[in-house]
């Protein structure tokens, strides 16, 4: 019988602590969901509110992106006291996003702060704790060449990602936007003579030789190098592909940048474009595309309506005509 009561009573102390950790993401999912909602309006002093509510429901515990979108919110509101007590807190928890907090727009009132270069130093050295491990695994690591890599990984990927606070700023059509896409065809042109000096003396390196990061980084510049060189080291890379040395998938993208800069249609429907005026993108000139995401699941690719979304491209084949019709004009 004492067994019996033993027994009932944790029953009793179990269901209790399941319906309060229940009751605690009920109200954690909401006042996220409160915050997201405020943040669309562009309510964002509503919006941090809800995210602190949020984490005091789960006993001061927040997921790390949920933590960063309050940053920004109280960044956006005029509190840095309380943006940098959320990056604190996400810093801490090993927060590495280097390049996607060295160049979000929201945190801009904090880059004059004193406790700016502090937290972009101490997200850098998590950054570099995290490859480390991750480069850990290989054992034929070409230790010399990858921070030469990763400098190149940044001066490819800085300045394209901050075009969208430049475009808020001034606009699609202005003279900093202008300025700003000359700046990232010099960075262009400066590092695919890196990456060639590299390519020439090893020839194509997988992440096995060279870690992920590395890997991803010859991919880039090549993408985004000019014809010329992307006609040159294809069939390296092509060959790195057929040795399971390179994605699939990233052919595939070049495959389909080539193709239009030789005035062919692309294959996997992968670049797009933007009408100037409207302000609106589009898929550009596409071999066949009712076939598209047939050729896309070979190599690994998403469904072309789930990728062009991100675009806010609504996809279908009838809206693609209407507008390449559209943007032939212009």
């Amino acid at each position: 019988m004492k067994n019996f009561i033993f027994y009932t009573s944790f029953l009793i102390f179990s269901f209790s602590r399941l319906c309060s950790y229940a009751q605690s993401q009920n109200a954690y999912s909401g006042n996220i969901n409160a915050a997201k909602h405020s943040s669309d309006n562009k309510n964002y002093l509503e919006a941090a509110r809800f995210y602190s509510k949020a984490f005091l429901s789960n006993n001061n515990l927040g997921r790390i992106d949920h933590r960063y979108s309050a940053a920004k919110c109280w960044a956006l509101a005029g509190e840095p006291d309380s943006a940098f007590y959320q990056l604190e807190k996400i810093v801490k928890a090993g927060y590495r996003e280097y390049l996607e907090i060295l160049t979000d727009a929201a945190l801009m009132n904090l880059r004059n702060d004193p406790r700016w270069p502090k937290t972009i130093d101490m997200v850098k050295e998590n950054m570099r704790r995290a490859e480390e491990t991750s480069n850990s695994v290989f054992k034929n690591l070409k230790t010399e060449l990858i921070p030469i890599l990763d400098t190149i990984y940044i001066d490819d990927q800085l300045y394209r990602r901050s075009m969208n606070e430049v475009e808020q700023r001034f606009g699609i059509n202005s003279k900093e936007m202008d300025s700003q896409i000359s700046l990232i065809a010099r960075h262009d042109s400066l590092n695919i003579e890196k990456v060639k000096v590299i390519l020439d003396t090893y020839g194509w390196l997988g992440k096995e030789d060279i870690g992920e990061k590395g890997a991803t980084t010859l991919f880039l510049v090549l993408q985004h190098s000019s014809l010329p060189r992307q006609l040159k080291y294809f069939p390296i890379f092509k060959k790195a592909v057929e040795q399971g040395k390179a994605e699939p998938a990233d052919l595939a993208l070049l495959e389909d940048r080539i193709a239009l800069k030789q005035g062919k249609k692309q294959i996997y429907g992968s670049q797009v474009a933007m009408n100037k005026k409207t302000g609106r993108y589009y898929v550009q000139p596409l071999e066949s595309p009712e076939d598209v995401d047939i050729r896309r699941s070979k190599v690994g690719l998403a469904p072309i309506k789930d990728y062009v979304s991100q675009w806010g491209i609504e996809w279908s084949i009838e809206q693609y005509k209407r507008d390449l019709k559209l943007n032939s004009k212009n």
